[in-house]
């Protein structure tokens, strides 16, 4: 039964260091794209478990003075909210193509109103 392990990563003096809560264990490597095999032998010798029973969630934390997961925290809700608000947009431009069509607006006037191809704003229009 494999089991997953955490491990944060930190960058101190050219190396990863690689700390895994759950043992209180620490390793380091060269590579980030290490650090989550190194985890694992850690993990494995540490608890004398097979390699092939262990998995880890690979976590940068800092580099230097810059707090990284903070950083991506806002990096992926920043994301999240630019994919609703695009949702958004797309729903208000369908409803607006539909809304012209429906006052006899040809398909290439409507595409150039909304700034997209007149296949685009067929798409729009079609959409279910």
């Amino acid at each position: 039964m494999t089991r997953t392990y955490e491990a944060n990563v930190t960058r101190e003096d050219g190396w990863w260091m690689i700390h895994v809560p759950e043992i209180d264990g620490l390793t380091q490597s060269r590579r980030l794209a290490d650090a989550g095999q190194m985890a694992r032998e850690l993990v494995a010798v540490t608890l004398d478990t097979p390699l092939d029973d262990i998995d880890v969630h690979v976590t940068v934390e800092r580099v230097a003075g810059l707090d990284v997961r903070e950083v991506l925290d806002t990096v992926a809700a920043e994301r999240a909210e630019a994919a609703r608000l695009e949702a958004d947009a797309t729903s208000r431009a369908r409803d607006l193509a539909r809304a012209l069509v429906a006052d006899n607006v040809p398909l290439r006037d409507v595409g150039t109103i909304l700034g997209v191809s007149h296949q685009r704003a067929h798409q729009l229009v079609s959409a279910a």
